[in-house]
C-alpha cells in the first residue's frame, strides 16, 4: 500500500476518528504541522507520517468546529442591529446638496 504524502489543506481521519487538516510540511526540520478540528495543534516527524493509520477526507461540512465561535453568532443580523449613526445608502444623498 502506497503511502500518501502530506499535502497542506488537505484533511486527514486518524484511526480513533479525529480529523485533522495539514498546514504545514517543513523539509528542512522534517516535521509535518496538522490542525485538528477542535483547533489543536499538533507537530510530527516526517518519518512517523508512513507509520500513521489515516484516511483521506473531504474537508468537514462544519467548518466551525476550529474557530471560537458560540451558536448565537451564526444568527442573521436584524434591522434594528444597525450601529449608531449608520446611514441607509440613499440617507447620505439629502447631506450632499
Amino acid at each position: 500500500m502506497a503511502v500518501e504524502y502530506p499535502t497542506i489543506g488537505r484533511w486527514y481521519r486518524r484511526s480513533n476518528g479525529s480529523l485533522f487538516e495539514i498546514v504545514a510540511v517543513d523539509l528542512e526540520d522534517g516535521t509535518i504541522e496538522m490542525q485538528y478540528f477542535d483547533g489543536t495543534i499538533d507537530e510530527i516527524d516526517l518519518d512517523t507520517w508512513p507509520q500513521l493509520l489515516l484516511e483521506s477526507v473531504g474537508a468537514p461540512e462544519d467548518w466551525s468546529g476550529s474557530v471560537d465561535m458560540d451558536p448565537e453568532d451564526f444568527s442573521p443580523r436584524q434591522a434594528d442591529d444597525q450601529p449608531s449613526g449608520y446611514l441607509e445608502s440613499l440617507d447620505s444623498i439629502d447631506t450632499l446638496e
